[in-house]
This record gives structure tokens, sequence and C-alpha cells, in this order.
């Protein structure tokens, strides 16, 4: 199976994997041959990237970081959590997260049981579920990306499980923004933005109050938009008074965000969203934290079609844990020709390196 945009597919091709719907029912089914009213569905859908059948790469697979039945669990708790909240009249919602941090903390330890168990690099890019509300996919996504980055600086469970909840919680105050303001496609105005802006203090203002959970997860919403040198919101705060819970949230939030389809752009490459991290290194973001990603993210995808620097192209068919951007590579061509298929591992190969990704379909 390879990796492709649903921005560049064309008519013909054949799905090699399904896509859910938040309540896990198969909206299209593996081996369904893709018409032009299907693509446009998938767009709709804001699918950004499927799998597609191929020859030469029947047996590459792809393994979901988690199990479906755990992320669409995750997925409808965060959910209903939400939209009770935004419920409530006064839009205080303490309550309400006071009723749901049991629940929410069960989940974060059995995603971090599921994480650990399968010890393999982090990989959401390719988990094709639909949803009609991105901050509740983007809240569990920035979870697994914080809690991935929390393993690989070794913090205690105790820890990631706080580090979860906020990370869960990140952008509760976003449920005061007006959707029309959330969803615009063009670019905000100076009122608009505030609007925006305000929802990390929002977010601490709803998570302070309850009692169940620690204060530092209120802190977490608070902090996830500061920057290291003092240019982020809503406190302008500076490195050594950032949380570094706040930190690796933020990595994960500009990660996650840049990476996913939204109506004012096309999703980027974990590969160009790493780059967007690294030139922010220091100035913008903790360069430890962004290492920690680096290792423990999956930064070429499994199915992702790469040129090498040698003129080889190929498609990612393996990972190696704790080395996000070095997989294994089966090479397809050299120089435009098509070659005897064969692999290399870039984990052994360290003249070679990927100049580039090919997610269009041909």
């Amino acid at each position: 199976m390879r990796l492709v945009t649903t921005t560049s597919i064309e008519a013909g091709a054949v799905l090699a994997k399904p896509i859910y719907n938040e309540k896990g029912q198969v909206l299209l089914n593996e081996g369904i041959t893709l018409k032009e009213s299907l693509i446009r569905r998938l767009k709709d859908l804001g699918i950004s990237y499927i799998f597609i059948k191929e020859d030469g790469t029947e047996d590459i697979e792809y393994y979901g970081s988690i199990s479906d039945t755990k992320r669409l669990e995750a997925i409808q708790t965060i959910s209903s959590t939400f939209q009770e909240i935004q419920s409530v009249s006064n839009l205080t919602g303490s309550f309400v997260v006071d009723k749901a941090s049991k629940r929410l903390s069960d989940i974060i330890r059995s995603l971090l049981t599921e994480i650990k168990e399968k010890k393999e690099l982090l990989n959401l890019l390719s988990d094709a579920f639909t949803h009609d509300n991105y901050i509740f996919i983007h809240s569990l996504n920035v979870t697994l990306y914080s809690l991935a980055i929390g393993m690989e600086l070794k913090l205690t469970a105790k820890e990631l499980e706080i580090l979860g909840l906020g990370a869960i919680y990140h952008d509760i105050g976003k449920l005061k923004v007006p959707l029309e303001i959330l969803l615009k496609p063009e670019k905000l105005t100076d009122h608009e933005f505030e609007a925006i802006k305000k929802h990390a203090e929002d977010g601490f203002e709803i998570l302070r109050k309850v009692h169940t959970i620690p204060l530092l997860v209120a802190h977490c919403a608070y902090q996830h938009h500061e920057r290291m040198n003092g240019s982020g919101y809503p406190r302008g705060l500076l490195g050594p008074d950032i949380h570094y819970f706040g930190k690796i949230i933020a990595v994960a939030d500009v990660f996650d965000a840049v990476t996913s389809n939204r109506v004012y752009r096309k999703a980027m490459l974990p590969s160009e969203a790493l780059e967007i991290l690294y030139a922010g290194s220091g100035a913008l973001f903790d360069q430890k934290v962004i290492e920690a990603f680096r290792l423990a993210v999956a930064i070429y995808p499994v199915g992702l079609s790469v040129v090498l620097n040698d003129g080889r192209k190929g498609i990612v068919c393996g990972q190696n844990t704790g080395l996000g951007d070095r997989p294994i590579i089966r090479v397809m061509e050299y120089h435009g020709e098509k070659v005897t298929p064969y692999e290399i591992d870039l984990k052994q190969e360290l003249n070679v390196i990927i100049i580039s990704c090919d997610t269009t379909f041909n």
C-alpha cells in the first residue's frame, strides 16, 4: 500500500484501508474503487491522506499506533464531555469536567499501556477517522503526541497522567469561540484573532475551579501558546517561566495543527512540520522537547514515497524505534528507471538521507 493525498488522487485508485467515522462505522471499505464522487466526499470529510493499493507494495502494511477501539472510545469521551460543557448556559463547565476527569484519566492510562506495549514510533497521520468537530480529534492527537514526548523524556507515570489531562483539555477554552471564527477560511481580523487568543485564559478559568484535577492541568491550557522568547500569549512568558508540560503541549499542538487539513490551508507532511519546529527551536520551542519528539514520532510514515540523495526513490516500509527520521526504505527506482525492489535501512546507511517526499497519485 502507498500513502497519497486526497487532493491528488484520481478516479480508479483502489482503497487499501477503510475510512471510519467517529462512531466506528465504516464509511468506505478496503478494496473499493474510488470514483470522482467518492473522492470529493473524502475531501469534504476532511480526510487528508489515504492508503491505496499499488503494484510492488502489496505486503507493506500500516498498523495504527493505538487500536481503533481505544481511539474511538477516547474520541467519544472527549466529544461527549466537551459537548456537555458547551451546553452549560454560563459555560463554567467545571462540574462537567469534574465528572469526566476519572473517565479521561482511565483513558490516558489505557492509551499509555497501548503505546508502551507496541513499542513503536507514534504515527497518527494515516489514521483515517472523520469527525464533524476538529477540536475533538485534535485534542486526542495532541494528547498522544504529548504522551509520546513525555515517555521519551522519562516522565513518571503520575506526571504522564497529569500531562495527558492537560493535553486533552488544552483547547477547552475554544468552546467559547464562535464557530464562524474558528472555521473562517480567510485571514482573521485583529478582533477575531483576539477572540481566538482568549481561549487559553478561558480554558484556565474553567479548569482551575475543578478540585478533582491538579491545578497544573489548568496551567497546561493557560500556557500552551506561550513561546520561549516571550512572543506567545496570553501572558508573554519567557522560557524559564513556562512549565515543562506547557512546552511539551506547545510542540504537540503545532505539529498536529499543521499536519491536519484545515479550512484555510492544506495539511503538511510530518517532515515539513518537523522543519517548522526546528526553525523555532530555542526561540519558540524547547530544543529538548523537539528532540524527544523526533525520536518518538514517525516523521516518515509507512507507505510514504520518498526521494533519496543518491537518486533512488522508494517507499517507507518500516520504522526504527527511537529514530523517527531514519526509516526502512523499499527502493523502486534509480534515477527515474524502475529497478527490482530491494530494501535499505537508513539506520545503517548513514550517508543516505531523504531529500523529499511524494504523496501525489501517479
